[in-house]
């Protein structure tokens, strides 16, 4: 019997309460940073979230957290620009990374956006895992796999986090992940497993927290 190429994560009782303990800590905004000179001491494991707009980034944050209001989600294109910092307990960052991939954003702030992006990427020691979120319901787009090329040339490890899969029915699930899993293969910077969450109901919520804690 063969196993799948980037199967779902699989998680132990023991992590999920590794998990729920790391996130029952405080979690509080620190800054946002426009500029390098502007990051907080590389002192402490980091994790960043990166999403296309509406894919659900801000959600799923707030979910992980429990805090409905910590990351605000932005409806104008182009409007939050900075890399947003949040310390959890007094282990972790967690970034949450401006979304990409508006098709109305001035060049200007884009062009600005890709740099510190990739500055970003490329020089924080401290950063151990990127989760690319993507819609459950239409799968890796071409603006994804553009962060994804940037990721394997930061040789920064990612984990894709399948976001809305409460707004997919089973079938249908089953060919995104067809297509999700045939598009990371092409990666050498993914992560060999996939997280399906669904904030709105709670799906996943336990298993991302699980991997967060499990990074050191």
């Amino acid at each position: 019997m063969s196993t799948l190429p980037f199967p779902l994560a699989d998680v132990t009782e023991a992590e999920v309460e590794k998990g729920r303990l790391l996130f029952a800590g405080q979690t509080d905004f620190l800054k946002g940073v426009v500029a390098m000179s502007g990051l907080p001491p590389d002192d402490r494991t980091e994790v960043c979230f990166a999403g296309r707009s509406n894919v659900g980034k801000s959600t799923l944050i707030n979910a992980l957290t429990g805090r409905k209001g910590l990351a605000r989600a932005s409806n104008t294109p182009g409007r939050t620009q900075e890399i947003n910092f949040f310390t959890l307990a007094d282990s972790h960052y967690l970034v949450d990374l401006p979304g990409y991939g508006y098709a109305n954003a001035p060049v200007k702030v884009v062009e600005q956006w890709q740099k510190l992006l990739k500055q970003y990427l490329q020089g924080r020691a401290t950063l151990r895992r990127a989760f690319v979120l993507i819609d459950t319901r239409h799968g890796i787009k071409a603006v994804d796999e553009e962060i994804m090329k940037l990721l394997d040339t930061a040789a920064v490890t990612f984990q894709c986090v399948l976001t809305k899969a409460d707004k997919v029915k089973a079938a249908e699930q089953e060919k995104i992940l067809a297509q999700v899993r045939a598009k990371l293969a092409t990666h050498p910077a993914a992560f060999p497993e996939i997280i399906m969450t669904s904030s709105e109901k709670g799906d996943g919520i336990a298993t991302l927290r699980a991997v967060i804690a499990g990074i050191g």
